[in-house]
């Protein structure tokens, strides 16, 4: 491997740094992305279980809210609905702050997911620039430049330059673009489920205005 990346010569570097990157940003969106990290059962269960407390005029305590809210990525959605209902506020400020909550929520399932989709865009660029590199330094030898066949080491160099560079540009840009995606539909997953979920709550603490 290190023989391939010293015969593909310096621009595969870059290559190499991004794909690092591509790797680590997929493996933690995957990880972070999960449905039983985003909305676990227990807190499901918690949330309807407060509002159903709350939907009955049954005693609920702010402490109560507060351990929901931290216990996920999502719970403070669900927790917002029932603050506000708690606090005594009417549907309509419950909606606006709801809104604002979800919006936060929403960009860090996003998170990292456009620096993926640069990483699959950028990748064959630079496979391309790779190959520009490996032709100047075929063409620009000594050999080319006065009309003879120049250096077999030169020429060689500089082919393995332009093909390696390519290769890895396509090989770095296939999987990331196809793990965008999939990480892409997982955050719109995530971002239904957390909509639905405070949809229902909402509709349980305000029926008169679901």
């Amino acid at each position: 491997m290190y023989s391939i990346l010293l015969s593909a010569g310096w621009p595969i570097w870059p290559l190499l740094i991004i794909s690092i990157l591509g790797l680590a940003i997929a493996i933690e969106r995957a990880w972070y992305l999960r449905q039983i990290y985003i909305l676990p059962k227990q807190v499901l269960e918690t949330a309807f279980g407060l509002a159903n407390q709350l939907a009955t005029q049954k005693s609920i305590s702010a402490e109560e809210i507060g351990r929901l809210a931290q216990s996920s990525p999502a719970a403070p959605l669900l927790a917002c609905v029932l603050l506000e209902k708690f606090a005594g506020n009417n549907a309509d400020t419950a909606l606006e702050e709801i809104q604002a909550l979800a919006q936060n929520t929403f960009l860090k399932l996003d998170r990292y997911l456009g620096a993926l989709a640069t990483i699959a865009t950028v990748a064959p660029l630079l496979g391309l620039f790779g190959t520009v590199i490996g032709m100047i330094e075929i063409f620009g030898s000594q050999g080319a430049i006065a009309g003879n066949v120049g250096s077999p080491q030169q020429l060689a160099h500089g082919i393995s330059v332009a093909l390696y560079n390519t290769a890895f540009g396509l090989l770095i840009a296939i999987p990331a673009l196809a793990a965008w995606r999939g990480l892409r539909a997982m955050a719109n997953q995530r971002q239904r489920e957390c909509e639905e979920f405070t949809r229902q709550i909402f509709k349980k603490l305000y029926p008169s205005n679901s």
